[in-house]
């Protein structure tokens, strides 16, 4: 981490503002009760996707230390601190610090060379049907005709009418409009379709990552749409008779996801995360630390982008 100490103070303000939203602990605290120390943390009955990330980013340092961690789509707050891969948006999340985990799953990049305006001027949406609200949103929009909806088939005993054929990434970016629909947790597509030239449509969303989602702002990186869909169609009407709306948010929405593409810079952020809830839970020696070398106190954290407050005063969503 000496290379962090080496960059531009505007550039550390800035990867410092991001570990302190991913990590939004401002008090001292003990590590939770079913906590492992690093050195004895392995892959056994555990997601390789998950555990080769977390891995990867805890092993520089002390091997005695103790993490919490919980793995997969995690829609609640830890009771203890702990590194998940997602959180759900609220004031009181802070017990839940963000890391990149199953990064092969969800951060998935791809060239799309296809301008707005000759894209097709519909909606697409392809996902597993794996909740009510993906099941109801395709079922009122199967035959819709600015629509190419549908789900792919996913416990159901047997066909049904909302089932659609599979569509891959580069086959939903030949259309104008890509709606992004929360599952389980977040929506794994949010990532790729904010790195194109397609526009993002889809509701508030209730959860994040490293991605920050709770950061996206409706008619600036997204086109909002009603909670029960029904504005979908007003929403490709206006944008379709709208072009140059739609492809400013667009531009807001690449440099919103060009964020995450520096590998450099996303392991600082990492690092520093990580730091942080050594320190807090009290487990770094100041003689002797092993991965990187801070000057703030991490109970004096620098406020958000955009004015945001600081995560040690909580921030609304």
């Amino acid at each position: 981490m000496n290379k962090f100490n080496e960059l531009p103070l505007q550039t550390q303000k800035k990867l410092r503002q991001r570990a302190h939203y991913y990590n939004r602990l401002s008090e001292r605290f003990e590590p939770a009760p079913s906590s492992e120390t690093i050195g004895d943390f392995n892959f056994k009955g555990k997601s390789s996707a998950y555990c080769h990330d977390f891995q990867n980013l805890i092993c520089g340092f002390p091997a005695q230390a103790q993490v919490s961690y919980r793995f997969g789509d995690v829609t609640e707050v830890p009771l203890f601190p702990s590194f998940v891969k997602s959180r759900p948006i609220s004031r009181n999340n802070r017990n839940s610090v963000l890391l990149k985990l199953n990064s092969v799953r969800h951060y998935r990049f791809i060239q799309d060379p296809i301008p707005f305006a000759d894209k097709i001027p519909l909606a697409v949406w392809r996902g597993k049907s794996n909740n009510p609200l993906r099941i109801e949103l395709a079922s009122k929009y199967k035959e819709h005709p600015l629509c190419n909806i549908g789900c792919i088939r996913h416990k159901e005993p047997s066909v049904q009418d909302y089932h659609r054929e599979f569509l891959s990434v580069s086959e939903q970016l030949r259309y104008r409009f890509v709606l992004s629909v929360e599952g389980v947790d977040v929506a794994t597509n949010l990532k790729w379709i904010m790195a194109s030239n397609s526009l993002c449509m889809m509701r508030k969303p209730r959860f994040e990552t490293w991605f920050m989602e709770g950061t996206l702002k409706p008619g600036v990186h997204y086109v909002e749409l009603m909670d029960d869909y029904s504005d979908l169609a007003d929403k490709i009407d206006y944008y379709n008779r709208n072009p140059s709306e739609a492809m400013t948010i667009i531009a807001n929405a690449q440099a919103h996801a060009a964020m995450f593409r520096n590998h450099e810079e996303e392991q600082m952020v990492a690092m520093l995360v990580i730091h942080k809830f050594l320190e807090l839970s009290g487990q770094l020696d100041h003689q002797n630390e092993t991965a990187v070398s801070v000057s703030t106190p991490w109970i004096q954290q620098p406020s958000l982008a955009g004015g945001r407050k600081s995560a040690n005063t909580r921030i609304d969503r």
